[in-house]
């Protein structure tokens, strides 16, 4: 057996997630505080009732993909840094959502237990679900992001 072990807080064994322009070639935007993160690959199925048969009929159509994490929210990362070296990076989270800017993201799974390096998973999308808060039990603020994926998944 070969388990995904992303060790949290060893570098360049855990997860990491990276998010960048679609259109630019350069390195994107490490998403830092990453506090869990869900793949969704949901496929659809179509159902019907024929007369002639007991039992519902079904068939597979178009699946519904998306990536969705907490972080906890780094003031550079989210709302951008006019210094930063990439366009990702200057925008920030909140600016390519605000903005409706189509992304590539890169997560990778971390290595396995016999300490391979893990698969990643790819693709374009684009940013939603921003919701930050703050509370006097959690005093720094949090916020889901959700991934919601323009087509399909690629594993590597």
């Amino acid at each position: 057996m070969s388990y995904i072990y992303p060790k949290p807080g060893v570098a360049n064994v855990e997860v990491t997630l990276n998010i960048a322009i679609e259109s630019d070639n350069d390195a994107g935007l490490d998403i830092p505080a990453l506090q869990d993160v869900t793949v969704q690959a949901d496929t659809d199925v179509f159902t019907w009732e024929q007369l002639d048969a007991s039992s519902k009929q079904q068939i597979a159509t178009t699946s519904t993909n998306a990536l969705t994490t907490n972080i906890v929210v780094d003031q550079a990362s989210f709302f951008g840094d006019a210094n930063a070296t990439t366009t990702a990076a200057q925008a920030g989270i909140f600016g390519l959502s605000n903005d409706k800017t189509l992304v590539k993201f890169t997560l990778f799974l971390g290595e396995t237990s016999e300490g391979v390096a893990g698969k990643t998973i790819e693709g374009n999308a684009y940013i939603t679900g921003l919701s930050p808060t703050v509370s006097a039990s959690s005093p720094v603020w949090v916020s889901p992001l959700t991934l919601t994926v323009d087509g399909e998944y690629t594993v590597s």
